[in-house]
């Protein structure tokens, strides 16, 4: 498959900002975004809260089912956040 025509990968992520809190999104870049968070150009959240962690990051195939997850993310209590932080982030997709 050309490159130009690869399937789009969306992800769901969570960083974790310097005063402990969460902060879950989806992107299509992990990397650029949590750039983008730690330049303060990402989020209101974590502009003040910088600098961010990437904890978490899971691959899907759609952007629903990453927006889907983003959502379940942010619902999740302190303790499960920090419990999903153990997760390895290059995880296959659901």
């Amino acid at each position: 498959m050309k490159d130009d025509m690869k399937a789009q990968e969306y992800y769901a992520y969570m960083v974790r900002c310097r005063d402990g809190s969460y902060y879950a999104g989806y992107t299509v870049d992990v990397q650029r975004r949590v750039t983008e968070h730690n330049a303060g150009t990402a989020s209101k959240y974590t502009r003040s809260r910088r600098p961010v962690v990437l904890i978490y990051c899971e691959r899907f195939a759609s952007k629903s089912a990453a927006m889907s997850r983003e959502h379940a993310l942010k619902q999740l209590p302190p303790q499960e956040k920090a419990r999903l932080a153990q997760v390895p982030w290059d995880a296959e997709p659901m």
